[in-house]
Parts: structure tokens; sequence; C-alpha cells
């Protein structure tokens, strides 16, 4: 419990440990480490939750807008929260439609909006583009600091900081806060996550619990003292250049997908820097087999480092071929 950046008279912790991690993730996210401020959640869950609340204490009777294909957990959050929200229409690929936003923002005279931006939906693996977002907002004439952008980069928060033509996700880019998963491209076997933020922004929910001698920052009071020492871990275990091999062969993995499916006749794409590949649904049989993940009339699969070979993703491109093929006879 409590703040890693400061004493706790509760002295069973593994604060140095976290203390490294969250060095290491304001740098990987452009933020001075001395204007951030995070800790290691629970999960992608509790970090945007983090990220909303922030939002609500800067802005709190503004309204919070997100897209269809935003994560189910939003949903909650704003009603826990109490957070006024709008949900936005979607792109075919996945993305915020940003003349929608712009629309719901002027017809409810926002002057205040918090942007809830993905950086890679849960389904299509698509990235909001936030360069837009705040080039649109300028345009309606809001100025910068009139506006929150909170990025959930649960799945490409590792992938964009390691490929060369990242899409605009960092807090150079203009964002407020972000939160990342452990347990995905990390690959922690226990849940966790991310979330940083500007420190000046969490100052604002600073509470002073006497009994402990440290300042209250989190969502939950108790947390897991493990998940910073895994992380602490996967980032001492693998270096820049590492890390950059293992997301490459990711993306390699992705492109590898989308062509096979692509040669049997298969309306299979991903979006740009993205592991996830989108293809139409197949039957109950398939999907129920392999597990799939379906919304909407598509299905995905998603490429991840453990992938070294082509085995398991050629066992499931074949059934969905022979599917297809079925379908077709």
């Amino acid at each position: 419990c409590g703040d890693w950046s400061e004493y706790c008279n509760y002295l069973l912790n593994s604060f140095d440990f976290e203390k490294e991690v969250m060095e290491y993730f304001a740098d990987l996210f452009k933020i001075p480490f001395e204007k951030s401020w995070g800790y290691v959640t629970n999960g992608g869950t509790e970090g945007n939750m983090f990220g909303c609340y922030l939002a609500r204490e800067i802005f709190p009777d503004s309204t919070l807008y997100y897209s269809k294909d935003t994560h189910y957990s939003v949903a909650k959050i704003v009603k826990l929260l109490r957070i006024k929200s709008q949900v936005v229409e979607s792109l075919p690929n996945g993305e915020i439609d940003y003349d929608d936003l712009m629309s719901k923002i002027q017809a409810d005279n926002e002057k205040h909006p918090i942007i809830f931006a993905n950086i890679g939906t849960t389904v299509r693996g698509a990235v909001d583009n936030i360069e837009l977002i705040q080039q649109r907002l300028k345009d309606m004439g809001l100025a910068r600091e009139e506006y929150y952008i909170h990025a959930d980069a649960a799945l490409s928060g590792m992938i964009l900081p390691f490929v060369d033509h990242p899409q605009a996700f960092n807090f150079a880019d203009g964002i407020d806060s972000i939160g990342v998963s452990g347990h995905k491209m990390i690959g922690s076997p226990i849940p966790c996550g991310i979330v940083v933020a500007k420190k000046e922004n969490v100052d604002r929910i600073s509470v002073e619990i006497d009994y402990i001698s440290a300042h209250d920052k989190t969502i939950t009071g108790s947390r897991n003292g493990h998940t910073p020492l895994m992380m602490w871990e996967a980032i001492r275990s693998h270096s820049f250049v590492e890390w950059k091999r293992r997301i490459d062969r990711s993306l390699s993995m992705a492109q590898y997908a989308v062509d096979r499916l692509q040669a049997a006749g298969i309306d299979a794409w991903r979006n740009p820097n993205s592991i996830t590949v989108v293809f139409p649904c197949p039957s109950e049989a398939v999907w129920k087999k392999h597990c799939l993940a379906t919304s909407g009339g598509v299905a995905h699969l998603i490429t991840t480092a453990h992938h070294i070979e082509t085995s398991k993703i050629d066992a499931l491109i074949d059934d969905v071929i022979a599917d297809a093929q079925d379908k077709a006879a």
C-alpha cells in the first residue's frame, strides 16, 4: 500500500523495484521521470480507471468520449466514477470516427472534453490518431490545456515504442495519461499493468493517510507486491534491442498470417504496426476449437512473442481456410 516515491511505515513492500519500473516506463513513454507518477496496477482496467479519475478531478463536469471499439471496461468505469459520457462511432478499421467525435463535442457544447483514445483496440488493433484529434480540437477553438487525453495502450503500448514508424501515442505526442498491460506483450504470469500520468495531475488526488505515514494516490489500497518484481525482471532481462527483435518477429508473424489467408481468398487484414489479424468469423466449431475472440462478424488472431515458429498459426489458418471452402461448396 502507499506511494513507492515516499516513506511508508509499512515496510513489507517492493517499492524499490516499482520505482525502477516506473523510471523505465516514463522513459519509454517520453515523459521526464520527475514530472511523472504512476504505479503497477492490477491490470488494464485499473489503469484506465486511474486515467479517467484524474480527468474527472481536473474537469469534474465534463463529458468523456469513447468509441464503440473501446474496451468494455470503460462503460463500467464511467458508471463507477459517475462521469457523463458519449459513445462515438468507429471507422471500419476500428479507429474512432473523428467527424462523429467532433460533432458530438459541438452538439454537447463541451468546453473541456475528456478523450479516451485507444492505442490498439481490443478486436481490430486500431490506433486512434491523437495528432488528428488534437488538430481538430484546435480548429474548434480549444487550447491544449482545456481537454484531457487518456491513452489505453494495453497491447500496443509495448509495440509502438519499438517500431520504426510508430503512430502518435506518448506524452511527447500530447497525452495526459497512459495504461499498458503487464500480462500481454510483457508476459507476466499474473495479470497486472502499468499506468503513467503527469505528476501535477496526480497530486490533485493525493490524500495523506496518518496510520501508514504516506499519501494515498492509487485506486486500490493494498496492492500486489509480486507483480512489480515481475515487471522489474522483465525489463531488466530484455534490452531495447531484444524487445525490438521480439516485436519485429510478432509483426512478421502477423503479416505471414495475413498473406496466407489472403492467398486463400479470405479477406484478412491488419492495421499498421498491429499484431492483430482480422478476418471474417468462421463457423462456431472453428472459433470454439481455437478459442477465437469474435465480434461483429469478425474474428482475430494475435501473434505474440511466443510464436517462434508458425505451426500453431498454420493449424488455425488451415481450419479457417477449410471452413471457408466448406461454406463455398
